[in-house]
């Protein structure tokens, strides 16, 4: 029996159009589970939490948020090595997560998202009942 991994597909037609070899994200991102939930981390230093927007729709979680250069008019740059602009990133999110219950909190950088998994979806135990009814076992039955 498989476990339970929202994300497997995902990961698995990243790896088949990126490759393994792939720059860094923009957007670098932990995914752990923790019985029940998920957890998302994704490292987002420099972001103004006002421009921080998390979505969900059809089973897709967007995040996007935008990292503004303030800077004087009359700077000249020797060395730019921290992107700025609007980043974007989707994950297509599995069945069986319950998007209505995702928490979302930014601190120090990172913003973590809580996904529960559905109720649906959580194993759960069936009681067998015995109907009371004589049942013979045959043994080594012959057709």
């Amino acid at each position: 029996m498989m476990r339970f991994d929202p994300f497997r597909d995902f990961d698995r037609l990243a790896n088949e159009v990126l490759g393994a070899a792939r720059t860094p994200s923009l957007m670098p991102m932990d995914c752990l589970r923790t019985g029940d939930t998920f957890v998302v981390r994704f490292d987002m230093p420099g972001i103004d939490a006002d421009t921080l927007d998390v979505s969900a729709e059809n089973n897709t979680l967007t995040v996007q948020a935008e990292r503004r250069r303030h800077d004087p008019d009359d700077a000249t740059y020797l060395v730019s090595e921290r992107p700025s602009g609007t980043y974007r990133r989707q994950l297509v999110l599995g069945e069986g997560l319950d998007i209505d219950a995702i928490r979302a909190d930014y601190h120090d950088g990172v913003l973590s998202l809580t996904i529960p998994v559905a109720e649906r979806a959580k194993p759960r135990r069936i009681e067998v009942t015995h109907s009371g009814n004589d049942h013979k076992v045959i043994e080594g039955a012959s057709a």
